[in-house]
């Protein structure tokens, strides 16, 4: 199946190299390319792509908020690429519905990796992002940290609800949960749906983070 992606940059020459590195390989086509957040929002509606692959600063309408518009419309996946691993662009991004997060720095193949993987529905963060955030959840009086969730709402989940969410906040994929359970990769995708609608989350990485937040 080919992935269909759309390139939010507005660094031409950025943007450039991108849909380069995306164009090499044969199952991704990149089917649009925006300058500015207002730009990406238009296009992911007229093109309706898989993925959307987001700048976070951007003129006109900035990556977090682009990323919120495509994500409550239900328009894409948005993977969030950015030069800051600062903690309010994570946090930011995250709560916005990004289904990962990438620095610039991250190699060709590292790219065309987390593109396939967020379209299989599975969320990622880059090592330097997660290691940040790991350290956020860890520090007794965090700055920036969002606001602690209520333990009670993961009375909402089923037993086998919460085993999946645990294995999510590990950093585990549909493919190595479903060998930890011992169930079927088809039966952590249905318990990975109804976790998140059961708890108004909008990504598999917002997942993972309350898993980290609540300690499970």
């Amino acid at each position: 199946m080919t992935i269909r992606v759309l390139v939010a940059e507005d660094q031409s020459a950025v943007r450039a190299g991108l849909v380069l590195i995306l164009r090499s390989a044969p199952d991704i086509e990149v089917v649009g390319e925006a300058a500015d957040g207002e730009e990406a929002v238009r296009l992911a509606r007229e093109l309706c792509p898989d993925l959307v692959l987001m700048d976070i600063q951007m003129p006109r309408l900035d990556g977090v908020s682009a990323t919120r518009q495509v994500v409550s419309e239900q328009l894409a996946d948005v993977l969030v690429l950015t030069t800051f691993d600062l903690d309010e662009y994570v946090f930011g991004a995250l709560r916005a519905g990004a289904a990962g997060f990438l620095l610039k720095n991250t190699d060709a193949a590292d790219l065309l990796q987390a593109v396939r993987t967020v379209a299989r529905g599975e969320g990622l963060i880059a090592p330097a992002v997660t290691r940040r955030l790991i350290a956020e959840f860890a520090a007794p009086t965090p700055v920036r940290r969002p606001d602690a969730p209520d333990p009670a709402v993961l009375n909402a989940l089923t037993r086998r609800e919460r085993e999946v969410l645990s294995c999510v906040g590990q950093g585990l994929s549909n493919a190595e949960i479903a060998v930890c359970l011992d169930m079927a990769e088809a039966t952590v995708k249905t318990h990975m749906s109804r976790l998140l609608g059961k708890l108004e989350l909008r990504s598999r990485v917002q997942a993972a983070v309350l898993a980290q937040e609540l300690g499970i």
